[in-house]
């Protein structure tokens, strides 16, 4: 594609529009995904048997067999293939029969030390304390990383001029280039929240700035702030690094092993983020002690809670009671405390060329509570290169299937075609690959209002050109992803 300036401007001073790949949709064989193969590998199977063991008699009994597996491939229930719904049916089956749906905090047995008080498969995660900096890492056993969490401060990007917003958005590139030359990052999430301020933020500008002479003027503008402060909503974000312990293997034995080693190596690549923050213009704070983080935690089960938090500063600082007390999940929501939680995916990005504040109408959506969190997934350079070789092989063979059968060509495939091609030019040229992945938690008091809020983030996720999914049947793993920053998977 190329591009033309017009005349009566330089280069540089444009925002330039960027293009997402689409999501492969190319599946294993001739666009079936492994569970259509499995399935129509039961019908035929089934068919052929009965067709040699006895035809015509033996067919018709092992209908209640090949006939559901055929059908189950092929019909589609919510966009998937039904068969495709079969692992999430069964989990959750299994999860309900096994009363896991449902969790409550049990006051009088103390936790494990260092352990957080979070439901699910979170109450694995531990905490560290790092001697060093004084940040809190929290350490999943099981998943092998070692995360971090620092709040990031920025201008309004959308009141930028194009100019400045281009120059900002060239820093970001560097920003996860740099994550992606280190080969030892599990995932950097970025964590954009909305919260019912406490008004307390108004009432310090106006004490330090406000010219409060008992005047008409004075007196309206006073009460203005008084009214209108507990009302308002503030936004926050943190920016997470997860350190991937395997990958970091070696260097952690070499700066002495264990937590503490883990804990070095971690304290580097937090030097390198900050740095490359810091010359992207974003204004990163000292990294979060358990404090910060455990007003975080309390702050997303029970959101309530939040202007009572950062009014008084030394409440809700523990990560032992940081947790929900009661957490009900169905199908489709999860409650937490006083609140209802819905979790969207973003299933497509969008197809065109997109300016970079595309996501406008989400992040700037009012009277809704969300979180928005963005998790980036980089690729070794060498995992990358692997990784776009055999998705190119991947294609020609199916192409070379496809023309041997007479399959005609559509337009799907030709277009992620093209983007396996502008990734392969793009780590020619020393660009790294990173997956991303986009999740919005929606927040509501009630039923009635989260289905109202759902519906209107949807909307405004449209007007973004984006495409959203509710998950269903995984809604407290996926809370746990896009509300907390923990730099969790879903």
């Amino acid at each position: 594609m190329t591009t033309t300036t017009p005349k009566d401007k330089t280069p540089g001073t444009e925002l330039v529009p960027v293009k997402f790949s689409r999501l492969t949709r190319r599946g294993i064989l001739l666009g079936l995904s492994l569970a259509q193969l499995i399935a129509l590998g039961i019908a035929g199977t089934t068919l052929t048997s009965m067709l040699y063991a006895g035809g015509g008699n033996l067919i018709l009994l092992s209908t209640p067999i090949w006939l559901p597996a055929a059908l189950a491939a092929w019909i589609p229930v919510a966009g998937r293939p039904a068969i495709e719904w079969v692992p999430v049916a069964g989990w959750w089956a299994w999860r309900a029969t096994g009363h896991q749906l449902i969790y409550r905090r049990r006051i009088l047995t103390p936790r494990p030390s260092g352990s957080l008080a979070l439901p699910g498969d979170a109450a694995r995660l531990r905490e560290y304390v790092d001697p060093v900096t004084g940040a809190v890492m929290i350490h999943d056993p099981t998943e092998h990383t070692l995360t971090v969490v620092c709040e990031v401060t920025h201008p309004a990007f959308i009141l930028l001029d194009p100019a400045e917003q281009q120059r900002r958005v060239i820093s970001w590139g560097r920003v996860l280039a740099t994550i992606c030359r280190s080969g030892r990052i599990a995932m950097l999430q970025v964590l954009e929240r909305t919260l019912p301020a406490s008004g307390t933020g108004l009432a310090d500008w106006w004490a330090t700035h406000g010219n409060d002479d008992g005047s008409w003027p004075s007196s309206i503008y006073a009460e203005l702030i008084e009214r209108a402060g507990p009302a308002a909503q503030r936004h926050a974000t943190t920016v997470s690094l997860s350190l991937d312990l395997r990958a970091a293997a070696r260097q952690i034995r070499t700066a002495g092993g264990g937590i503490r080693g883990a804990a070095a190596i971690l304290r580097q690549e937090m030097n390198t983020l900050t740095a490359a923050l810091r010359s992207a213009d974003l204004s990163p704070t000292a990294w979060l002690d358990s404090g910060a983080i455990a007003v975080i935690l309390r702050s997303a089960y029970d959101p309530a809670i939040a202007p009572a938090l950062e009014r008084h500063g030394q409440l809700g600082r523990s990560l032992a009671t940081a947790g929900p007390v009661a957490v009900n999940e169905s199908w489709s929501r999860i409650r937490t405390d006083s609140t209802y939680h819905a979790v969207l995916w973003v299933s497509e990005w969008p197809r065109a060329h997109v300016h970079p504040e595309f996501l406008a109408p989400v992040l700037l959506s009012t009277d809704i509570q969300r979180s928005f969190a963005l998790l980036c997934t980089p690729m070794r350079a060498d995992q990358a290169a692997r990784h776009v070789r055999k998705k190119k092989t991947e294609h020609l063979s199916d192409a070379a299937q496809r023309a041997r059968i007479g399959q005609i060509e559509d337009a799907a495939q030709t277009a992620e075609y093209a983007d396996v091609l502008a990734q392969e030019a793009d780590l020619t040229a020393g660009h790294g690959l990173l997956r991303y992945t986009g999740l919005i938690s929606i927040t509501a008091t009630n039923p009635d209002e989260l289905d109202a809020a759902v519906a209107a983030v949807e909307q405004a996720a449209i007007q973004a050109s984006c495409e959203t999914r509710r998950l269903v049947g995984q809604q407290a793993r996926a809370f746990t992803a896009a509300a907390l920053p923990l730099a969790r998977r879903v």
